[in-house]
């Protein structure tokens, strides 16, 4: 199964993927390949069965999720955001994260923590919302100057969730 991962869903290379169609055709070809079928089979036919519902599990995960699903669709353009090499970063932006994190941290500080981190988890969110709005207008132009700038986003994406993963755990901390 080289195909990629739309392919594989029969859906259309493009950020705006249907999520109820994704989620239907996943059911159905996880009920096609699920290894539980094939308990009399052969070993041979059993393993296959084993890695096409890994691919068929591999590429869901990436298509339902918006910064999963702009890392691959770069990847089919030979684009590698988690590459270590990879210096594609606004410095305004990376000065802004800085700031974040600082303001997470003084919200541990204040009297009501939990309160703080509720509106400060709804500006990350509004922040991951506007990126991927953003993201979409540059997958759906498809130029090499959009692709760039989609990398860009992608890793700015990619910071956010990772703080917003930050604000969860503190949440969770002070439950």
């Amino acid at each position: 199964m080289d195909r990629n991962y739309f392919e594989l869903f029969a859906l259309p290379v493009s950020f705006d993927v249907d999520l109820s169609s994704l989620s239907q055709r996943y059911q159905d070809l996880q009920r096609s390949a699920h290894p539980d079928k094939f308990t009399n089979a052969t070993d041979r036919e059993r393993r296959i069965s084993m890695q096409q519902a890994s691919i068929i599990n591999e590429a869901y995960q990436a298509l339902k999720d918006p910064l999963k699903r702009a890392q691959y669709m770069l990847s089919l353009n030979n684009i590698d955001t988690n590459s270590e090499s990879n210096t594609v970063m606004d410095t305004a932006f990376l000065m802004q994260q800085m700031e974040l994190r600082e303001a997470l941290d003084d919200i541990m500080e204040v009297s009501e923590p939990l309160s703080a981190l509720e509106i400060f988890s709804a500006d990350i969110e509004t922040q991951i919302h506007n990126l991927i709005s953003q993201c979409q207008n540059c997958f759906s132009d498809n130029s090499q100057d959009s692709l760039k700038q989609a990398e860009g986003l992608t890793l700015q994406l990619q910071f956010l969730y990772r703080l917003r993963e930050e604000v969860e755990d503190r949440e969770e901390a002070l439950l």
